[in-house]
């Protein structure tokens, strides 16, 4: 009898017990003499290295580390604690402290609470180092580290933002056991740390950057603030899909995590929050980067709508929601004559599938043919349309385009429009009404005040 037969002889659980101390022998084995490759996007591992990860299926985000075998032991038995009602709890108010930077502020919810871990995440030259800086500045006993820069580089930077701080310290160091050491003599009421990918710690065996290095990095940064009481903004660089690098849980371990968004071509840009412990999510701030820096954008309606030409075909006004916050933009549309059998249509800014179902709606449903021309879609100002509040705008330029007359000045729609042509609500549909009226349109296309798309097109156009 050979060893299949008397394995396939072994009752169901023996035989189970047997196959799962084999894997983990073999686990043990290959562990120990080889390694492993992570996704950097999902923490996902696999025994051999593959251009896309098996698991989320990311491209290019599978990484070789090296493993290291647990040894941990059941934890002992601890002192018995004492749960406490919540009820019993007296709920107080976070005192924050303000970066004066109004902005910035908002999107935090009123400031930056001690004690706390801020991650900050951005394109590569969108304006993050310059933000903090601003930061730094403004803030009193305040240390930037960084691991990119040295003191040169940011004294140059400092001086050329019109910026000045005595009480800002500097240090230019990557080892992290260097700086626990120094935040925790200097004990500084707010720590920069620029960035988590280069800062490296001796106690794990891996190369900066990588996954279990970020999650250290990260998990030792926030015991410490948490400890010390210092408020710590460190800085996360982004993949090619605009995500933070390293392990989706870095996300899960920092109290605020901050998106610094815009295109570089532009001099525009948003910061918003996708997680707060301390607040709320739905708020953003708007910059401006000049010169001097970063400049805040008390009226983004107004920011977005100064360069509008007047009696032009083809543009229209809508009102988008940012959080709380709504913001006029303008919709650029032009037509042309197709060359070819088949017509082109191109957005930039706006989702072109949705546009797709814009045009086929008005072919069909509202007796303005399409077909013959090449329809492009442009958001001014290089914003980007994420919400449906616009599909009413957007009708309304490619029909201006088309029939070659411009819509009135003192007009701006909002509203989603529906297969059948008619206007669908929005959230917040007072808010963009007043906005829209507080920035000077006298007349709203909204579906409060139109059923459909056919009666707006015939009125105005």
């Amino acid at each position: 009898m050979n060893e299949v037969d008397t394995f396939a002889r072994l009752p169901a659980r023996l035989a189970l017990h047997h196959t799962v101390q084999g894997l983990s022998l073999y686990s043990a084995i290959y562990m120990k003499n080889s390694t492993v490759f992570v996704c950097t996007k999902c923490d996902a591992q696999a025994p051999k290295w593959a251009g896309r990860c098996l698991s989320c299926g990311a491209w290019g985000t599978v990484r070789e580390e090296t493993p290291t075998v647990s040894t941990a032991k059941a934890a002992p038995v601890g002192p018995i604690r004492s749960p406490i009602k919540l009820s019993e709890v007296k709920g107080e108010n976070v005192k924050r402290a303000p970066t004066g930077i109004g902005e910035l502020d908002r999107v935090l919810g009123g400031g930056i609470v001690p004690g706390s871990l801020i991650l900050i995440s951005g394109e590569p030259g969108v304006g993050k180092s310059t933000l903090l800086l601003q930061v730094a500045a403004a803030l009193p006993d305040a240390l930037y580290i960084s691991g990119e820069e040295s003191a040169d580089q940011i004294a140059m930077r400092f001086s050329r933002l019109g910026l000045k701080s005595p009480t800002l310290s500097f240090l230019a160091e990557t080892d992290l056991g260097a700086i626990l050491a120094t935040i925790g003599a200097a004990k500084p009421r707010m720590t920069i740390v620029d960035s988590l990918q280069t800062t490296i710690s001796g106690e794990i065996e891996a190369a900066g950057g990588a996954v279990s290095q970020v999650r250290g990095v990260t998990a030792a940064l926030m015991e410490l603030a948490k400890r010390t009481g210092t408020s710590v903004l460190a800085v996360g660089q982004v993949n090619k899909d605009g995500d933070v690098a390293g392990p989706k849980m870095l996300e899960h371990l920092v109290d605020v995590v901050v998106s610094f968004e815009g295109d570089r071509s532009s001099n525009y840009r948003l910061l918003r929050t996708t997680k707060n412990r301390f607040g709320a999510t739905d708020e953003v701030g708007v910059f401006e980067m000049t010169g001097l820096g970063l400049m805040e954008v008390k009226n983004p309606s107004a920011y977005f709508l100064h360069e509008r030409a007047q009696g032009v075909p083809g543009s229209a006004v809508t009102c988008l929601m940012e959080g709380t916050r709504p913001i006029l933009v303008e919709i650029q549309a032009l037509a042309t004559k197709t060359a070819f059998g088949y017509p082109q249509r191109r957005a930039s800014g706006f989702d072109l599938n949705r546009l797709q179902v814009i045009l086929a709606l008005m072919t069909e449903r509202l007796g303005i043919p399409t077909g013959a021309h090449d329809i492009h879609i442009n958001v001014a100002g290089g914003y980007r349309v994420k919400e449906p509040a616009a599909d009413a705008a957007v009708a309304l330029a490619v029909a201006s385009a088309l029939r070659n007359r411009a819509l009135p000045n003192n007009v701006a729609a909002v509203g989603e429009v529906g297969l059948g042509g008619e206007l669908r609500p929005v959230p917040n549909l007072d808010k963009r009404i007043a906005e829209a009226k507080r920035q000077g349109f006298t007349e709203v296309v909204s579906p409060t005040t139109y059923k459909s798309l056919k009666s707006v097109i015939e009125k105005f156009l």
